[in-house]
């Protein structure tokens, strides 16, 4: 049973996606104070979590970078602010979705499905590795290396990676990555892939240029540039 972190100071949406979230069969735990917020994440070690921004005590961004630091899960963001701006925010912090209020609670559960079918540890248990130079990334496990070091990626990233790696010196555009990679139902900026590619390249800054690169082909798109050993 997949475990969901509601992390919401609204008790009565809380109750509600905990109610829905039950119903699709997700063991839920809930949180109505961002201080409290890590060291359930840390003892509870969920599948995904929904995090409000405004949240008492310490709010979602400070939050969403605590997780980021620590480990990969899954984060859908929650909140009453909608321009685009604070969607893209969240996206650059390391957020795999974005809901804002009010929504429907069924939307709700239709996203966490969709961020889960992408999360890396349930995409594919094909058994491959695929090496270049000091890159390693294991196919079966989603796991990233370099110079033997693990690289730490959200979801989202490690699904845009792992398909580059997949289809190395292939060009994309924008819109196919965002097709391919995230889903049609996908409704965010296509900015959100330059945020990606950005927060890959410094993922990646220890794997030398001469073993290969993301690279940017202006009017083109993005294409994961790799040399053979």
């Amino acid at each position: 049973m997949k475990k969901i972190l509601v992390v919401e100071d609204e008790k009565a949406i809380s109750m509600v996606l905990k109610a829905y979230l039950h119903r699709e069969g997700f063991e839920v735990i809930q949180v109505f104070d961002g201080t409290e917020a890590i060291d359930v994440f840390m003892e509870w070690e969920p599948d995904l979590v929904l995090l409000d921004v405004m949240l008492p005590g310490k709010d979602g961004w400070e939050i969403l970078k605590e997780i980021r630091e620590k480990d990969a899960c899954p984060v859908i963001m929650l909140t009453a602010l909608g321009e685009v701006d604070y969607r893209l925010s969240g996206f650059k912090s390391g957020a795999d979705d974005y809901i804002s209020k009010p929504f429907v609670a069924d939307e709700v559960v239709a996203r966490v499905h969709a961020v889960l079918r992408r999360s890396p540890s349930i995409v594919t248990s094909e058994k491959k590795i695929r090496q270049y130079g000091s890159l390693k990334v294991d196919m079966g496990t989603y796991t990233v290396f370099v110079n033997g070091k693990e690289v730490v990626m959200t979801p989202r990233d490690l699904s845009l990676f792992v398909f580059f790696v997949s289809n190395p010196n292939q060009i994309f555009t924008r819109e196919q990555l965002i097709e391919q990679v995230w889903g049609m139902d996908y409704d965010g900026s296509d900015r959100a892939v330059d945020l990606a590619i950005k927060r890959m390249r410094k993922a990646l800054d220890k794997w030398p240029d001469s073993e290969g690169e993301i690279k940017t082909l202006r009017g083109m798109g993005y294409q994961l540039l790799v040399y053979e050993n």
